[in-house]
């Protein structure tokens, strides 16, 4: 009956392994987002023959031990933070972050999230917000029929305002970053809330401090590898497959020994 237990964790883990990699695929096209990956740990052990006991009165240890294991389960989907590349827009408003920190925005609460989506977009206002109308975080506003707008890799917002020769700065972008950005909480919507596994963000100007740097009318793709994913799923689907033959040829043992009692 332990081999039953067993492979169904094996199942079960493997299952969980095919929705995180389901979903890394279903985000290939997403603007900023993060692919995760399954790990797994096994669980405790029957100690039968524990390693180091005695063997003898005389003294002798066990040189090796029998132990029973349990299984498998999953301890965590964290998310891999790598770059992703790069893709040329025509929108003056779109920005990629190139190397560390997310953008801030402010929520209806008030609370701040990050973002590595720049696909950032004007209000009605002239305010800079998310596709979602969530402004961005310092707020920065365009006058009216500004025009030749210009972000520069550190983060400083220009534009032409009407009657003028030159630019005017209408304000910076900011980045913050983390200790461990994989400790941050998703919310969906390419947002991120801060955890304390993420640690305290630390927020300055692009390119100060090791702060990445923005890269206007481009926006950073998924770092979803198709041939990865697809590797990784074929592995998980022969995994699910040898656990469920474990599941069988269990069942088909106790079905022999069911038979010999009759």
């Amino acid at each position: 009956m332990r081999a039953l237990y067993t492979a169904a964790t094996g199942m079960a883990a493997q299952e969980l392994n095919v929705q995180v990699i389901s979903n890394n695929i279903a985000n290939m096209q997403t603007t900023g987002f993060k692919r995760q990956r399954a790990e797994f740990q096994d669980l405790m052990y029957q100690s039968l023959r524990r390693v180091g006991s005695n063997s003898s009165d005389q003294g002798t240890k066990l040189p090796i031990g029998l132990d029973i294991g349990a299984g498998v389960k999953t301890v965590g989907t964290p998310r891999i933070m790598s770059q992703g590349n790069f893709l040329p827009t025509d929108s003056p408003l779109d920005v990629a972050i190139r190397g560390d920190g997310f953008l801030r925005v402010q929520l209806p609460n008030n609370i701040i999230a990050y973002t590595r989506a720049g696909s950032l977009q004007m209000d009605d206002q002239g305010r800079l917000v998310t596709p979602d109308g969530y402004l961005i975080d310092p707020a920065i506003t365009f006058p009216q029929n500004a025009s030749n707008i210009t972000i520069s890799q550190q983060g400083e917002v220009d534009a032409m305002l009407p009657g003028q020769t030159t630019q005017t700065v209408i304000g910076q972008l900011q980045l913050s970053r983390f200790m461990n950005p994989p400790g941050l909480e998703a919310m969906g919507d390419n947002l991120y809330l801060e955890t304390a596994a993420s640690g305290a963000p630390q927020t300055g100007n692009p390119g100060v401090d090791g702060m990445g740097t923005l890269l206007q009318s481009q926006l950073e793709q998924a770092n979803v590898s198709a041939v990865t994913e697809m590797s990784d799923l074929i592995t998980a689907q022969r995994a699910y497959s040898m656990n469920a033959k474990v599941v069988t040829a269990a069942d088909d043992m106790l079905q022999q020994t069911a038979n010999m009692m009759r």
